[in-house]
């Protein structure tokens, strides 16, 4: 297995809210997060950097998840605890109050890939099968375009874009969408912050994925084009590659 993780500030924004990781627990298999934060007085860093925290010392000290409910249970478990540690730090520190923060993270073996997200972060794999996002959106616009509201077009510059129905700590309980599906050789997952997604097209992801440049060229020619199309909003993203045979690993 092959990983990379890279955040950057974008070109407007004065810090980076963002926070991240891929992480390798007690048997090898890697964890991939990406967090985006919000929050007022920087409380939105503080978010994201807590739960990157928080969940990467669990799984660094982690085994024995060899099957997709095992993983399931792991991020589902352990993402409600997060979620009640950030909900409590928010309520003990006023300067935190309403800080909050996205999540897409993805658990990786040799046979599948778990996937766990709340807020508008997302994942995507690339695969014999094409180009998919294994993510929805939990947002405003996300839920008037899925009732037929509004056209695709119409959400692609839609003034409520940002508008969340779901974020990690915001709230004393919390609701995920959790999937497994299956991680063969020559599969890519990309996990990213909407700094990516709102500016990089899909056909664009596709053709940075699919050259055969290493994986920090790969993560840093899709900053690169984010910050090109204006760079508004921070961009963090993982890639998560499962190597042909022969291909070698890292």
């Amino acid at each position: 297995m092959k990983a990379v993780f890279m955040t950057d500030q974008g070109k407007v924004r004065s810090h980076n809210e963002d926070s991240g990781g891929v992480f390798l627990n007690l048997d090898g298999n890697r964890l991939a997060i990406v967090a985006d934060g919000m929050g007022g007085h920087r409380a939105g860093d503080v978010a994201s950097a807590m739960t990157i925290t928080q969940l990467k010392n669990v799984w660094e000290t982690t085994n024995g998840i060899t099957t997709a409910d095992e993983a399931e249970s792991w991020l589902k478990g352990e993402i409600i605890k997060v979620n009640s540690l950030l909900f409590e730090h928010a309520r003990d520190h006023l300067e935190c109050d309403g800080m909050g923060t996205t999540i897409v993270a993805a658990i990786s073996t040799d046979r599948f890939a778990t996937v766990a997200n709340i807020g508008d972060s997302r994942c995507y794999i690339l695969n014999e099968s094409g180009f998919q996002q294994l993510t929805q959106d939990h947002s405003l616009v996300n839920e008037l375009l899925r009732s037929g509201q509004i056209t695709k077009e119409e959400a692609e510059h839609h003034p409520r874009k940002n508008v969340l129905l779901r974020a990690l700590g915001t709230e004393e309980s919390v609701e995920m969408d959790i999937r497994t599906i299956m991680f063969e050789e020559g599969d890519v997952l990309l996990l990213c912050s909407d700094g990516l997604s709102n500016k990089v097209s899909n056909d664009e992801m596709i053709q940075v994925l699919s050259n055969e440049e290493d994986m920090e060229k790969k993560a840093s020619k899709l900053i690169t084009l984010a910050n090109d199309y204006g760079g508004e909003d921070n961009i963090s993203l993982a890639i998560v590659a499962f190597p042909r045979e022969g291909e070698g690993d890292e």
